[in-house]
């Protein structure tokens, strides 16, 4: 009976998935993981202030009690990394996520990684003249 037990209890064990695992990843981690096109969750975990003046394209604001059910990593990027880890444990709880990445270095290291300028708008974005109009563009980043 003993062995059955402990046989019931391993198989459950192994059935059950696996937790996620909040793990640090500095600006080449970031690059060579966005290099594969592995799909990801971004969350934007840094304060409202920062989310307005320096919005990051795609991402998801971060706030207390958020449920998501992520088809693949979770990235965070928050003001700090210690605020980055703390959020991604939050997430690793209340979600089926198999691995989290907190973005050592918060958005600076995120932009650096995706090529993103300080603006959030991806290097080489032209704004055209005229949204209704074709020609050459007034700036160009």
């Amino acid at each position: 009976m003993k062995r059955f037990f402990a046989a019931a209890t391993a198989a459950l064990l192994f059935a059950l998935p696996a937790a996620a695992e909040v793990s640090l990843r500095d600006t080449a981690a970031l690059q060579a993981f966005l290099s594969k096109g592995t799909p990801c969750c971004v969350i934007d975990a840094r304060n409202a202030a920062k989310r307005l003046s320096a919005p990051l394209a795609e991402t998801l604001p971060y706030r207390k009690g958020l449920k998501i059910d992520p088809t693949g990593v979770v990235v965070v990027i928050a003001d700090t990394d210690a605020r980055a880890i703390e959020v991604g444990k939050a997430l690793e709880r209340s979600s089926k996520a198999q691995e989290i990445y907190a973005v050592k270095g918060g958005a600076r290291s995120w932009r650096a990684a995706t090529g993103a300028a300080a603006s959030g708008m991806p290097r080489g974005f032209i704004i055209p003249k005229n949204t209704c109009e074709s020609g050459t563009a007034i700036q160009q980043y």
